[in-house]
C-alpha cells in the first residue's frame, strides 16, 4: 500500500483564511464594542453596534477573500493556458526548460533529459505547473473556500464580544469585554500556531498585542468623544 505524507502546507489555504477571520472578528468587533460602550452608550446601543460590526464584518471578509483569491486563481489560469499553448506550439522547447530546471536541482545532464521526457510523457502541463509555476492541487486557489471560511470564522471570532455583551454588567462592560476577547485571541494563536507547527507562544503574543493595541485606542476614542459631546 502506498504511504501518502500528509504536510503542514497542505492546509495553508484553509487555515490562512480561518485564522483571519477569527482573529479579525475578535478584534474589530471587540475593539467596535469597547469604543462604543466608552462612550457611556445605552447596553442597547453597545449591542447593536456588536451585531452589526458581526454582520457587517462577515460580509466583508466573505467579499474581500473571494475577490482576492480569484484573482489568485485567474492568474493561474492564465499561467497555464500560457503553458498548454507553448506545449502545443513549441513540445521541443518545452522539454529543454523542464531540462534545466532539473539541471538546476542537481540532476545529471543525461538524466535530467530522461526524467523531463518522462514527465513530459505522462503529463506535460502538470510537469510544468509544478516545477516551473510551483502550482500544485495542495495549494491551488479556492475562492470559494477561502470566502466561507473567513466569513464563517470572523461571526464565530465576533460571537465572542457579542455575547460577552449579554452577560457582563454594564458598569464593567469595557474590562470583561476586553479580558475575554484577549483570552480567546491568546487561545486563538496558540491554536493556529500548534496546527502550523509554529511555537504557540509567539503565535499567541501576535494576534494578543495587536488586539490589545486596537482595544485600547478605540476605547480612547470612545471615552475622547463621549466626553466631547457630554
Amino acid at each position: 500500500m502506498a504511504h501518502r505524507e500528509r504536510h503542514r502546507s497542505e492546509r495553508i489555504g484553509w487555515l490562512r483564511a480561518a485564522v483571519l477571520g477569527a482573529n479579525d472578528g475578535i478584534v474589530s468587533t471587540a475593539s467596535l464594542v469597547v469604543g462604543v460602550a466608552a462612550a457611556d452608550a445605552t447596553h442597547h446601543g453597545v449591542l447593536v453596534a456588536g451585531i452589526a460590526g458581526l454582520v457587517a464584518g462577515a460580509l466583508s471578509m466573505a467579499a474581500g477573500e473571494y475577490v482576492s483569491v480569484s484573482s489568485q486563481a485567474d492568474t493561474e489560469q492564465a499561467d497555464l493556458e500560457r503553458e498548454r499553448r507553448e506545449l502545443e506550439t513549441d513540445p521541443q522547447a518545452e522539454e529543454d526548460e523542464l531540462t534545466h530546471i532539473y539541471l538546476g536541482r542537481g540532476l545529471e545532464p543525461g538524466l535530467a533529459r530522461t526524467v523531463a521526457r518522462q514527465l513530459t510523457a505522462k503529463g506535460a502541463l502538470a510537469a510544468h505547473a509544478r516545477d516551473e509555476l510551483g502550482l500544485t492541487e495542495e495549494l491551488a486557489a479556492r475562492p470559494l473556500q477561502a470566502a466561507f471560511a473567513s466569513a464563517a470564522t470572523f461571526a464565530v471570532g465576533a460571537g465572542v464580544p457579542v455575547l460577552t455583551i449579554l452577560v457582563a454588567p454594564v458598569p464593567t462592560l469595557v474590562p470583561v469585554v476586553a479580558g475575554v476577547s484577549l483570552l480567546c485571541l491568546v487561545a486563538l494563536g496558540s491554536i493556529a500556531a500548534r496546527v502550523g507547527g509554529a511555537p504557540m507562544l509567539v503565535g499567541a503574543a501576535r494576534v494578543s498585542l495587536w488586539g490589545m493595541l486596537a482595544m485600547l485606542a478605540t476605547a480612547a476614542v470612545g471615552r475622547l468623544f463621549g466626553t466631547a459631546v457630554g
